[in-house]
């Protein structure tokens, strides 16, 4: 019991530093940004485009700061923009789906070249499919009333930051950020502890045995799908470092290699990421089943465009 409060105690101070110095900075310039009327600005620039996909201009700040920081970067967006958002529940389903498929490329995307898949083929997979999902969902829902209810996000900027961002000072907005913070600490820390205890329990062990087939089915090889789908469900660093470590071991092909990293780039980090999300207001039906749905679809029809190399022949002496 010390030692799993002990180990509980270092990943939460990594957590905390984690935040601080991913999320802060991004709170601190987009919060700057509200000040000098410059999210205005943007937000006026991103509105023919977002409004392509049915989403509020602000929402492509969020977004952006996802795709190169990560989902922590989308959540410190978020926070500073709480204020002005005006989503339904199914808009910001579709903008958390697009940050789901598409987030922190800069480093997601290295790791995946490293482990012998195209950095940009894979990048433009992953942002493709976050705009054509992300604008479909959203235009779905407002097609079908589905989801449309409003969306309030003031809860993640605490009593301290209500109002208009623009108008607050800098002690206000001090002590509305830290409050944002510690909040998002709780919020994160309990789903790591959840993590832990699925693990503990046997049941990430098992949701893998469980949907090993599946990657099967859509084309990856056998000897691939298990390390594959320990890096769906923990995350892509994870993942990679697992396919670097095999193919070095077994010689996997080309395909088998990137397809493998497609399922990657596409659906990882199922629990913990998704989870996150969801515990903001995300609809699970979108950014879990149909996220998976969606990147099984793609993988099939890659494994079937990308068809095996025949194997050679035998020459018989005659």
């Amino acid at each position: 019991m010390f030692a799993y409060l002990e180990r509980l105690a270092r990943r939460s101070l990594r957590l905390f530093f984690t935040l601080v110095k991913v999320m802060l900075p991004i709170m601190v310039v987009v919060q700057i940004g509200q000040w000098l009327g410059w999210v205005e600005v943007l937000g006026r620039g991103f509105e023919p485009v977002m409004g392509l996909l049915n989403l509020p201009a602000q929402a492509a700040i969020i977004w952006i700061a996802g795709v190169f920081v990560g989902v922590y970067g989308a959540l410190a967006a978020l926070v500073g923009l709480a204020g002005s958002l005006d989503m339904t529940a199914g808009q910001f389903s579709a903008l958390a789906a697009m940050i789901l498929f598409a987030h922190n490329l800069p480093v997601e995307q290295a790791i995946v070249r490293r482990a012998g898949a195209s950095f940009w083929a894979t990048a433009a997979l992953r942002l493709g499919a976050a705009v054509l999902y992300g604008g479909a969902v959203s235009w779905i829902s407002r097609a079908t009333g589905w989801l449309s209810e409003p969306m309030s996000f003031e809860w993640l900027r605490t009593s301290g930051m209500a109002g208009d961002p623009a108008a607050l000072g800098v002690g206000e907005w001090l002590r509305g950020t830290l409050s944002s913070l510690a909040l998002t600490f709780v919020v994160i820390l309990a789903l790591l502890m959840l993590l832990d205890l699925l693990e503990r329990s046997g049941i990430t062990a098992a949701l893998t045995r469980a949907l090993t087939p599946v990657l099967r089915w859509s084309g990856l090889a056998p000897e691939v799908a298990p390390v594959t789908m320990l890096g769906v469900l923990l995350g892509l660093s994870y993942g990679g470092a697992l396919i670097i470590e095999e193919a070095q071991r077994q010689n996997f092909s080309a395909r088998t290699r990137f397809l493998a990293l497609s399922w990657l780039s596409l659906s990882h980090s199922l629990i913990e990421d998704t989870v996150l999300l969801m515990a903001v207001g995300a609809n699970g039906w979108i950014v879990l089943l149909g996220r998976v749905l969606l990147t099984l679809v793609v993988v099939a029809v890659l494994a079937r465009l990308w068809r095996p190399d025949p194997a050679p022949l035998r020459q018989t002496a005659g």
